[in-house]
């Protein structure tokens, strides 16, 4: 039925330890194929072992998305199949008359490789990452819209690649909807973005830690560094917060932080600040703050940047363990796969050590429900957070 991928003698055993991916290295003959095209990985003894995404200039050359080939038709239906299911677990796990933002389809983690979508009410953003799920875009439109989903949004860097027949410069896969959208997550309502924001438009994966930033600080002074447009502010706001500081490089992230406030009543309450947040964290007051947020985009990008990335990282949490209150609270985090939570957990020591304060980890943070990690593939944890308090 699709053309063969036929891997290299002894090379079979990721398949029993259904890891996903498939490298160059493991493979013994592919035909000449395009880009994206799906394969049936055959073991070298002729068996049919699943089926995959071609990725001929990765070496990641394969991302399987199915090990149980056996009477499986790979159509538009088995597609929707698997939409459908990780729709399902969100609406048993999501109180979706509270929360109507969350993740739909979290790649590797539901099974589906190449494809993150973000659920914003019946607006749905969809990044495509790889060439295969590329050539899917019309299957996945329909299955989308055939689930309740009436405006999707593609938001991928591959986008201008997407299949010839579909325009170059369209984002919107159906009829626009007027953004910002608001949104609520926990009965916080929220403005997002999908052209303009990062990612998808919001960080959906720090949900539950929002919720808890909002459970720490009643009656405290709160500085959310890195705050984007302002989601852990507007939950220690509402949380009873005495003043939160929100700071942010970006002036449109700034600005939408303050909208986002604003939109919740919290205006009085609130100050912002367009600075870096390592410079603002050396020129603050010490001893200020009770609650420090340390949520920092991915300084880890790749493998290769790693210890540049831990310096970065140690660097910020020192700054942090140095300005925080005694007995104050820091919730920080790292979202760069390439930092593993051992590793995490190892830099924060360093910069307690360093700093010379009494510090312990009170709990353990990580990505919320509707981000499940596909046991087989631990790459897929990529969020890590500590709540630590400082003496």
């Amino acid at each position: 039925m699709f053309p063969q991928l036929v891997l290299k003698p002894k090379k079979e055993r990721a398949f029993v330890h259904r890891h996903p991916w498939i490298f160059s290295g493991a493979v013994a003959s592919v035909p000449e194929l395009e880009n994206g095209e799906i394969v049936e990985v055959i073991s070298h003894e002729g068996k049919l072992l699943g089926y995959g995404f071609y990725s001929p200039y990765s070496q990641i050359i394969c991302r399987v998305f199915e090990f149980d080939p056996k009477d499986k038709i790979i159509d538009g239906v088995y597609w929707k199949g698997k939409i459908s299911r990780a729709l399902e677990i969100r609406k048993n796990l999501i109180d979706f008359s509270r929360t109507d933002c969350y993740r739909l389809l979290h790649a590797e983690g539901d099974f589906f490789p190449g494809i993150i979508a973000d659920a914003y009410g019946k607006s749905l953003v969809i990044q495509l990452l790889i060439k295969g799920t590329e050539r899917l875009v019309e299957e996945l439109k329909l299955a989308f819209m055939e689930l309740g989903f009436e405006h999707i949004y593609l938001k991928t860097k591959q986008s201008s690649q997407i299949l010839e027949n579909i325009n170059e410069e369209l984002t919107w896969l159906t009829d626009p909807v007027d953004l910002p959208v608001v949104v609520q997550e926990n009965g916080v309502r929220l403005k997002v973005d999908f052209e303009k924001g990062q990612k998808t438009g919001f960080f959906l994966d720090q949900r539950v830690n929002r919720q808890l930033a909002g459970k720490l600080s009643e009656g405290k002074n709160v500085l959310n560094t890195f705050c984007y447009t302002g989601g852990f502010s507007v939950y220690a706001l509402q949380g009873g917060a005495k003043v939160v500081h929100s700071v942010d490089s970006s002036k449109d992230a700034i600005a939408m932080c303050e909208e986002n406030v604003a939109l919740n009543g919290f205006d009085s309450r609130h100050e912002s600040f367009v600075a870096d947040c390592f410079d603002f964290l050396k020129a603050v007051e010490p001893y200020y703050y009770d609650l420090i947020i340390l949520d920092p985009p991915a300084f880890a990008k790749s493998a290769r940047k790693v210890e540049n990335a831990t310096r970065g990282y140690k660097e910020l949490n020192m700054l942090g363990i140095k300005r925080v209150k005694p007995g104050g609270l820091i919730l920080t985090f790292s979202c760069s796969q390439n930092i593993d939570k051992l590793l995490f957990q190892k830099i924060v020591f360093g910069a307690a050590a360093d700093v010379g304060r009494n510090v312990r980890i009170l709990q353990h943070l990580g990505q919320p429900l509707d981000h499940p990690v596909n046991i087989f593939h631990p790459e897929g944890e990529y969020l890590k957070g500590l709540l630590l308090y400082v003496e």
